[in-house]
């Protein structure tokens, strides 16, 4: 009976664990910098020379819209199903209000504008270089120009809002500005470093996410609990700047950025783990519009797609690992795991068929013993990763 366990185990459909999938657009070599969904079926990606790309169908086709422009675009955002905005170079500013069939220039000018969000239909927010944070209270009819404490030669990359009152806008230099007024008065934040943050989160309102590159280019993570009073440096396994977070709830996370790396978070950022992207394109922003379903696109027209939340992918259970030994295997209480790239910085995550992280740890031997006894018995699979390179292995508890 035993022996008929495992087979069943090791021929289970490993289908489930596909993870992010190139979806197949219209043939562009723009660079995709930001990705919305309006609902379950309907979203968008904008990018540069003015490309707006329209699904109605969850991402299998993809239809160019014609934007009016051919300024690169930064940001979309829409407030219902057919009403939206883009924002990019030359202060553009873009609306339709018939789900993307007309586009209609609103603004054009000097500074970049490089993020967009709207609290509700007629309250919208903008921010780009030259320190500029712009806000429209009549649904872009017209904007204003705030007044923020920093230097006139920083740049602002990203805004959200956590309610129509307190919003968060991030940049060069380390700048986080907090507003609780509705934009009327901005306090300056520090997360102690001159880093560049690209982009900033919230899954609730007191615990957010900013990500970016530090002073010698390489990736960072700052999670704030407190609203932003502090913001607490998180270790994310890779040295790739990163350019895109969110979160599907307080514990589900992901992080895009450069060469397609794809991080994944299930415990609020405690620990990171890398998933197979399939790409090398950097990836420039990432959507969920439920638990499972995602987007991420990036440089040379990339979109791609998880429908698991980004579980364990076959390129990373097919054999594109170094080297990894789990013996005994089958085992019950203890299995040793050897591997062979180890760095200081490796961490081994032992996962279960439906992507859940179970057992982490720091390794800093190429042998290690894992207590297995408290894991319900089935089929787990060990990854390891230390620095750019990733390897997995399988094993079964009985």
């Amino acid at each position: 009976m035993k022996k008929l366990f495992y087979l069943l185990l090791f021929c289970f459909p490993i289908t489930a664990f596909s993870q992010w999938t190139k979806q197949n657009p219209l043939p562009t070599g723009n660079a995709m910098q930001s990705v919305f969904f309006a609902n379950e079926t309907t979203g968008y990606t904008v990018g540069t020379n003015g490309t707006i790309l329209k699904t109605t169908d969850s991402g299998i086709t993809w239809n160019a819209q014609s934007s009016g422009t051919t300024k690169d675009l930064e940001s979309v955002f829409f407030t219902d199903v057919n009403t939206g905005y883009c924002t990019g170079s030359f202060r553009t500013i873009l609306k339709t209000i018939n789900g993307g069939s007309v586009w209609t220039v609103l603004s054009s000018g000097e500074n970049y504008l490089r993020s967009v969000y709207f609290t509700d239909a007629n309250t919208g927010y903008a921010v780009g270089n030259g320190a500029t944070i712009i806000k429209t209270t009549d649904a872009g009819a017209t904007w204003t120009t705030l007044t923020i404490p920093i230097p006139s030669y920083y740049y602002l990359q990203s805004v959200y809002f956590t309610d129509a009152s307190t919003g968060y806008a991030v940049g060069s230099a380390g700048t986080i500005l907090k507003t609780i007024n509705a934009g009327t008065d901005w306090s300056v934040q520090s997360i102690g470093s001159t880093s560049k943050l690209y982009c900033v989160y919230f899954p609730n309102a007191n615990t957010g996410y900013v990500v970016g590159e530090d002073e010698q280019g390489h990736g960072i993570i700052y999670k704030t609990t407190d609203a932003g009073v502090h913001w607490v440096a998180l270790s994310s396994g890779t040295d790739q700047i990163l350019w895109a977070v969110f979160f599907t709830d307080a514990n589900n996370g992901y992080a895009m950025g450069a060469g397609g790396t794809i991080l994944k978070t299930n415990n609020g950022g405690t620990s990171w783990n890398l998933q197979s992207s399939g790409v090398t394109y950097d990836l420039y922003a990432v959507c969920f519009t439920d638990a499972n379903n995602g987007y991420s696109v990036g440089l040379n027209g990339t979109i791609l797609k998880t429908t698991n939340g980004g579980g364990l992918g076959l390129n990373e259970i097919s054999g594109k690992s170094n080297f990894m030994n789990i013996y005994p295997n089958p085992a019950s209480n203890i299995i040793n795991i050897e591997t062979s790239a180890i760095s200081t910085k490796s961490q081994l995550s032992i996962i279960n068929l439906t992507s859940q992280v179970l057992i982490t740890r720091q390794i800093n031997e190429p042998t290690t013993s894992i207590d297995i006894s408290n894991l319900p018995s089935g089929v787990y699979f060990v990854r390891m990763t230390s620095g750019k390179s990733v390897e997995v292995g399988k094993f079964i508890r009985y």
